[in-house]
């Protein structure tokens, strides 16, 4: 086996810690920054500047450089909250250009086989800006993953009790997609979300 720098090594320990990223991947990588110490320059001070910049908007809990974020100071509808797990997701959403209105990050899922509780993510302060009223409707749109559903539940049976309307994305078969070629699960979904014309 061939004995590489240690400093080496810890950059590839360090990049392999990123998800899909593995041993092969991590040293591909290394070489290449390697290859251009300008780039290697780049990527160290682009990964400071986050670090220093980046945090969660006290408001909603997207990540951003300013606070409020651009979204909760750019005068959106406060009357709706769309509620997602991350901040990735976030911008999905905002990219359909589909929701004009606030936002709030849970900072992930209520997941007991990895020790996520309630408690771990923003449930309390969605409750709060909820009960501080002003907030029509709720729009839950966690992931159709077994802990997005299991947080879904979870948030509506929080937010009833609360006067607001509590609402989910909807989920079936995607539009273009031929229906013999979608997976059993999402075709049960789309059967029991029906609506009617």
């Amino acid at each position: 086996m061939v004995q590489h720098a240690p400093a080496l090594n810890r950059l590839v320990g360090e990049l392999k810690k990123l998800p899909g990223i593995g041993e092969r991947t991590a040293l591909r990588l290394a070489f290449h920054l390697l290859k251009s110490p300008r780039g290697l320059e780049s990527l160290a001070e682009a990964l400071l500047q986050v670090r220093d910049q980046v945090r969660p908007c006290s408001v909603c809990f997207a990540l951003a450089e300013q606070d409020p974020c651009p979204l909760c100071a750019g005068g959106r509808d406060s009357a709706v909250i769309c509620v997602v797990e991350t901040s990735q997701d976030l911008l999905a959403l905002e990219r359909s250009n589909a929701f004009s209105g606030s936002y709030h990050v849970l900072q992930g899922a209520i997941s007991p086989l990895r020790g996520v509780n309630p408690s771990d993510l923003r449930i309390d302060e969605l409750l709060e800006r909820v009960g501080r009223g002003g907030v029509e409707e709720v729009v839950i749109a966690t992931n159709f993953s077994v802990e997005g559903e299991t947080t879904a539940l979870y948030l509506a049976r929080q937010l009833k009790p609360l006067g607001v309307r509590v609402t989910r994305l909807a989920h079936g078969i995607p539009l273009g997609s031929d229906i013999e070629y979608v997976d059993p699960a999402t075709v049960q979904w789309a059967l029991k979300g029906r609506s009617e014309l």
